[in-house]
């Protein structure tokens, strides 16, 4: 069954248009899967002919998340969304990082939409979750980086605080070749391509990882459905 997200309502009147995608499964990661580097090879080739790096903050997926950022009081350009991260970094000719099958997965699918993508370890985590604005005094230790300072930043929450942002991850919920319960988010600011996302994802997550038990639901400020 799909975790839900509850969206804080200050968070919703920074983000009006602000939509999670988020989905679970079950799942065997793998260290590394040449066909899905195949595509990840194919959509960087995409990514290189279609965008310069002059013109990404102007993309809407892009220019939502820092705008919103800007509201919350947060400076985009050090706080960086990670699908620009990923993006300035693909136009810089540096590539991706090869992690495990699920953060490749996650990596592709933040590089095909442009909005920020979270992928975690269900055991490692403690519902009921929140999407909120992080407090003065709130920090963590994010993935390959020292502690990450979360006041103001848009930030996952569950019983043990602070696990997840769209600028970087904890090391706590961290994606492991162990992992066998994961939770995706992707994160619309823009409020739009979660269903085709979503989608995309679950395709992608049975063909390389033999995901089983999908579930998803898109969640809307105080508003939950199903796609």
């Amino acid at each position: 069954m799909v975790k839900p997200i509850h969206i804080d309502p200050a968070l919703s009147d920074a983000a009006p248009q602000l939509k999670l995608g988020i989905l679970t499964a079950t799942v065997q990661n793998t260290e590394y899967d040449e066909e899905l580097w195949g595509k990840i090879t194919n959509q960087i080739s995409i990514i290189k002919k279609t965008y310069t790096g002059a013109n990404i903050t102007g993309l809407s997926p892009i220019a939502s998340l820092r705008n919103v950022y800007k509201i919350l009081g947060k400076d985009p350009s050090r706080y960086r969304g990670s699908s620009e991260a990923l993006l300035r970094r693909v136009l810089q000719g540096k590539g991706l990082y090869q992690v495990n099958t699920i953060v490749d997965i996650n990596n592709l699918i933040s590089l095909k939409t442009l909005h920020p993508v979270g992928t975690y370890d269900l055991s490692k985590l403690v519902p009921p979750f929140t999407f909120r604005v992080g407090e003065p005094g709130q920090s963590y230790k994010g993935i390959g980086k020292s502690n990450i300072n979360l006041e103001n930043l848009p930030v996952f929450e569950d019983e043990h605080g602070p696990f997840g942002s769209p600028t970087s991850d904890s090391e706590r919920a961290m994606i492991s070749l162990h992992t066998r319960q994961i939770m995706m988010v992707i994160i619309s600011f823009s409020g739009d391509g979660l269903s085709p996302a979503l989608t995309e994802a679950e395709a992608l997550l049975r063909t390389h990882v033999k995901a089983t038990g999908i579930s998803s639901v898109i969640v809307e400020g105080k508003k939950e459905g199903g796609r």
